[in-house]
């Protein structure tokens, strides 16, 4: 059995898509479907059952879902603005250690999420190096809780034996009940839509023009490739970078939507939040050296290539999830 925690989320329903188009669907899907509508997200997959995340782990740990291949720990609080800060430790640091002692102690296979949030304003750089996480100041208290994570799987020697991914700015079918999480591009395309014209942030960075901000977006299909092929090579372990290794500006962004939809490029700067502006990051671009040395060999779609196909393949669509 594989089992994906936050199976019903974003990444996690995309990577159980792609267990699905391997041929597996002995999959346990865990997760809090609340009165959201992730739900969505699954009802094209093939999974063997659906557990609540409260449930999960005194389950587990009374050996009760038999012959377990890998955990694929995708479930947390993936809210950047999330203020409780008590909710973020038991949720993405206490229910994460729970999970690696269990695959530990069984030799089991455990890939979990860790995030680019945890590299702070990138002052210190983007490079996957962990003889260098003590060194990462997270601007908020999701990236620090995704941090503590990491730092005690090295105080502990065991990230030698676990696969985690600092994921950068993903996008792609299925992230469309995240609400204000949710990708620029999938906000983009219904702002454009409605209004014919793309709201970004001004800048307050000398370096940095209006909508010049850049970041290292990876459209999700890639992602799941990357898991997937950590799953089949369980001798590689470590924290690596998931991104394309090349960053873009929030306006280039803007005009692969426009030219996606072959409309006229219309885009509107506004005032940034106060409550981002001391928390922004102007500049972030995955350094993926690691992963390649590890034996990766594939390339990332391209962010233009990567618009057109989530636009016109899923938003544009009557049926815009992962099938």
């Amino acid at each position: 059995m594989y089992i994906v925690t936050g199976g019903a989320g974003f990444i996690g329903s995309a990577f159980v898509w792609k267990l699905n188009k391997l041929g597996l669907d002995n999959i346990l899907i865990v997760d809090n479907l609340s009165t959201t509508e992730k739900w969505k997200n699954l009802v094209s997959l093939r999974f063997k059952d659906y557990i609540h995340k409260n449930l999960f782990l005194s389950l587990l740990e009374q050996e009760k879902f038999g012959s377990i291949k890998a955990i694929i720990h995708m479930g947390a609080c993936s809210s950047t603005t999330e203020k409780n800060a008590d909710y973020l430790m038991e949720n993405n640091v206490f229910y994460s250690k729970a999970l690696a002692k269990f695959c530990l102690a069984r030799s089991i296979r455990f890939i979990y999420a860790s995030s680019a949030s945890t590299y702070g304003d990138g002052s210190l750089g983007f490079a996957d190096k962990e003889e260098d996480l003590e060194k990462l100041r997270p601007l908020n208290m999701y990236g620090y809780s995704k941090h503590l994570f990491d730092l005690w799987l090295k105080r502990e020697h065991l990230l030698n034996q676990v696969a985690g991914l600092k994921f950068f700015n993903v996008f792609g079918p299925n992230e469309y009940h995240k609400g204000d999480m949710k990708s620029v591009v999938c906000k983009a395309y219904a702002q454009i839509k409605e209004t014919g014209k793309l709201k970004l942030f001004k800048s307050y960075h000398p370096d940095y023009g209006h909508g010049e901000q850049k970041r290292d977006f990876v459209y999700v299909k890639d992602c799941v490739e990357v898991m997937a092929w950590l799953l089949e090579h369980p001798e590689v372990n470590g924290i690596f970078n998931v991104g394309t290794g090349k960053t873009r500006s929030w306006n280039e962004l803007a005009r692969a939507v426009f030219t996606a939809l072959n409309l006229p490029i219309n885009i509107e700067y506004i005032e940034m939040p106060e409550t981002l502006k001391g928390k922004y990051q102007y500049f972030t671009q995955a350094e993926m050296t690691k992963l390649k040395q590890a034996g990766w060999q594939e390339e990332f779609t391209s962010l233009e290539e990567a618009v057109a196909d989530y636009v016109q393949n899923y938003l544009a669509k009557d049926y815009p999830y992962l099938s």
